[in-house]
């Protein structure tokens, strides 16, 4: 047997994590030299974890912020990212698989085949300051955009990425100037989408979301416990984190307005955070009228999450619509 040590053992990483989509760019751990290379700013941020390898103190927004700036330059070829201080940082690893998601389904209407180009058009709801959705589901499929948000600054710091960019011919920008309304008031008559897609706020009011802002660091783990740590994690303001009602009543109105608006869209879709809201949905889009719905689960390591669907056509509708888009 061999002689006890006093010395800790070092902490075992988590095994078997779940995967990312196939497609997803973000598969393996991240290759931080490569990620300086493309951005050097983001060597100061850069730590060991308790298991001894590369990573950066997510629990530090400005961290983040220049962490996603690099993946977007170094994995996309993006050369300008950033968003306004206070605004939400989204994980762009977990926004990806949304996107990849969609185009799975709509690859099932279309002899299994992704539709690709400008001809698919797609519908951004709340797109805010990072513009993140628009920014990957054209750089992994080249469709077209129009990302919609209620935010004047979040608009504009959106519209800089876009122009920043060279995107301009392919994604624009429209402002919601009704609070309360999704599709009403935003979508033009004769205008047609492949896709919508959304990042609801599940809060129901401000201290939930700082509430479960603190559940968030207590599963992270503090890296250092005498420090301050920013009341909300990846920031974000009051309209991108909690509404009235929270996600539940968000989604019951953006299921309403789908009815209504439901000759000028293929999918509806919307990210789900809370699971036991998903029945909820369900029965709802029944009785809406919904003619097929699909919950598609979705995990980024231990992380578990779902983004539901929805369509008021038939499958032969839904394939003659991508074929006269094609």
């Amino acid at each position: 047997m061999p002689p006890k040590s006093d010395t800790p053992a070092p902490p075992v990483p988590p095994s078997s994590p779940a995967l990312l989509h196939p497609r997803n760019r973000h598969q393996g751990r991240y290759d931080f030299p490569r990620l300086i290379e493309a951005s050097p700013e983001l060597a100061e941020f850069v730590i060991l974890n308790p298991y001894g390898k590369q990573s950066i103190d997510f629990a530090n927004p400005e961290a983040v912020r220049v962490f996603n700036r690099a993946l977007l330059r170094q994995l996309y070829g993006l050369q300008h990212w950033d968003i306004p201080p206070g605004y939400l940082c989204p994980p762009i690893p977990g926004r990806a698989d949304y996107v990849h998601g969609l185009a799975d389904l709509l690859a099932s209407d279309n002899s299994g085949e992704i539709p690709r180009g400008a001809a698919i058009r797609a519908l951004d709801i709340g797109t805010g300051a990072s513009c993140i959705y628009p920014l990957l589901g054209h750089s992994d499929y080249g469709w077209h955009f129009l990302g919609s948000d209620i935010d004047d600054t979040a608009l504009a710091s959106a519209r800089a990425i876009i122009q920043a960019n060279g995107l301009d011919g392919a994604i624009a920008l429209r402002q919601q100037l009704q609070r309360g309304q999704i599709f009403k008031s935003l979508l033009q008559d004769g205008e047609r989408f492949a896709l919508t897609l959304c990042n609801p706020p599940f809060h129901a009011n401000a201290e939930e979301a700082a509430s479960g802002s603190r559940r968030k660091w207590k599963n992270l783990g503090k890296l250092d416990p005498k420090r301050k740590l920013p009341e909300l994690n990846f920031g974000g303001q009051s309209a991108e984190l909690w509404c009235t009602g929270g996600e539940a009543s968000f989604l019951k109105r953006m299921i309403a307005e789908s009815a209504q608006f439901s000759g000028q869209v293929l999918w509806f879709s919307s990210l789900v955070s809370k699971a036991s809201n998903v029945p909820y949905a369900e029965n709802l889009l029944k009785k809406a009228g919904a003619v097929e719905v699909r919950c598609i689960d979705m995990a980024q390591g231990n992380k578990q999450s779902r983004f539901v669907a929805w369509t008021f056509h038939s499958p032969e509708q839904r394939a003659a619509w991508l074929r006269s888009a094609g």
